[in-house]
């Protein structure tokens, strides 16, 4: 798999995780598609960082696909939590929320900032690999795509 498209797969199934994760009352089947799909982001984000860190791209875009690739574990660990309904009877009384619901938003923050930051990396990717950087325009210019 090229580089390039990782970098966007792993993007779109964090998205898909979301609508997966929003699903009011799913079937049986989703919860356990959404575990196999997390799990499948720690695989695709380590891919992209290896291959990242293989390659000449700058400093900055292998750093954030590392943080991305430890972003994706922290999230399955608060995932597993999650599965297993931990902190469901805990209350923490200073806020009024149960750890439970501690843990699940720590889950969809660190979700958003792993699609953020796996988009900032693609693009850089992208940029970087087709030259794009070198290339200045005017200000206020808008040039169309170049042709394939």
């Amino acid at each position: 798999m090229k580089l390039w498209s990782a970098l966007y797969l792993v993007i779109w199934i964090v998205f898909f995780e979301f609508l997966f994760g929003l699903w009011p009352d799913p079937p049986v089947a989703v919860p356990y598609l959404h575990l196999a799909l997390g799990f499948g982001i720690i695989l695709v984000t380590y891919y992209c960082f290896d291959q990242l860190r293989k390659s000449r791209v700058p400093g900055r875009v292998k750093r954030i696909a590392k943080v991305s690739w430890s972003l994706s574990i922290a999230t399955a660990v608060f995932g597993l939590l999650l599965w297993f309904n931990v902190g469901s009877d805990w209350v923490v009384p200073v806020v009024n929320l149960s750890v439970f619901r501690g843990i699940l938003l720590l889950h969809i923050v660190i979700a958003l900032a792993i699609i953020t930051q796996l988009a900032a990396a693609a693009i850089a990717y992208d940029m970087w690999e087709d030259h794009e950087f070198e290339k200045e325009t005017e200000p206020g210019e808008v040039p169309a795509a170049p042709a394939p």
